[in-house]
């Protein structure tokens, strides 16, 4: 405290100079229109000046093309997964050649389609994500979708030439088929349109062991997406007395609120079985 007094008193007449000049710029500038508009213009100036700059190294740190081409690198090696191919069953065959298993067509199920997001809402009780890759690029209803992290975001719901609407996971009207990863014990994730940040995996048996933190992966049982990937982690259970089952509540693995690509995953093989099971209920 004795050293601020004393430099105080040494600089006493600089600092008191410097709060004159500062009220005396105050009522320059405040009262007299044409010094404030020239204030106005060489602020903005430099503000717009520092704005540039600013733009510049962040758009530098956001590493833009970089990022492009990362996607398009993933969606290539996506599309190289052995879990993308699939054949019949075989008990004939004691040895497949692995080069057959990449060159016949009909040995590939899915194929990942890399797209940009143009738009995405997570504060909605209906969420929807638009896309710039449509039905001239490939894509249809029914695909499921995924984002860069491999964690399930939603699934296509319409397109046009060069888009495409994708029905988020934060959608009350959303349904996934999920399990526990450790378990195996498989349920149904759903969003009840509360926080973008927490969705629910339902009828879960209450024999099953949970601990927090336990991952939920897709089941495979959806032709829409492949089994394993990822859909969010235990947060807390909640344990109704009243009911057999426990509900689960989730961390989403998908940021959804920082969306710029996603995944979109045709299955090829899907056609087959679903075409099947209509001819039973027929009958």
């Amino acid at each position: 405290m004795r050293n601020i007094f004393i430099f105080i008193r040494v600089y006493f007449n600089f600092l008191f100079f410097l709060f004159l000049m500062g009220v005396s710029l105050y009522m320059l500038f405040a009262y007299n229109k044409y010094h404030q508009t020239v204030y106005s213009a060489v602020a903005n100036e430099a503000t717009g000046a520092l704005s540039t700059q600013y733009n510049k190294v962040q758009y530098y740190f956001q590493l833009k093309r970089t990022n492009d081409s990362l996607v398009k690198a993933n969606e290539n090696l996506y599309n190289k997964l052995k879990a993308d191919f699939e054949l019949p069953d075989s008990t004939s065959n004691k040895v497949v050649d692995s080069l057959k298993n990449d060159t016949i067509p009909s040995a590939r199920k899915y194929l990942y389609l890399s797209a940009k997001v143009v738009r995405n809402s997570v504060n909605q009780q209906n969420n929807y994500i638009i896309v710039h890759r449509g039905a001239l690029q490939g894509i249809a209803a029914d695909m499921g979708v995924i984002a860069p992290n491999n964690a399930v975001i939603g699934s296509v719901m319409e397109v046009s030439g060069n888009y495409a609407v994708i029905m988020s996971l934060l959608h009350e009207q959303s349904n996934l088929s999920a399990r526990l990863k450790n378990s195996g014990e498989t349920g149904t994730v759903v969003w009840d349109g509360i926080s973008s940040k927490i969705i629910l995996l339902k009828d879960i048996s209450k024999s099953v062991k949970i601990s927090a933190g336990d991952t939920v992966v897709t089941s495979g049982f959806s032709d829409k997406f492949p089994s394993g990937l990822l859909v969010g982690y235990v947060k807390d259970i909640i344990n109704d007395k009243s009911s057999s089952t426990y509900t689960i509540r989730l961390t989403p693995a998908a940021n959804f609120q920082n969306l710029q690509f996603a995944y979109i995953i045709k299955n090829f093989q899907a056609d087959e079985p679903s075409q099947l099971l209509k001819k039973v209920k027929n009958k």
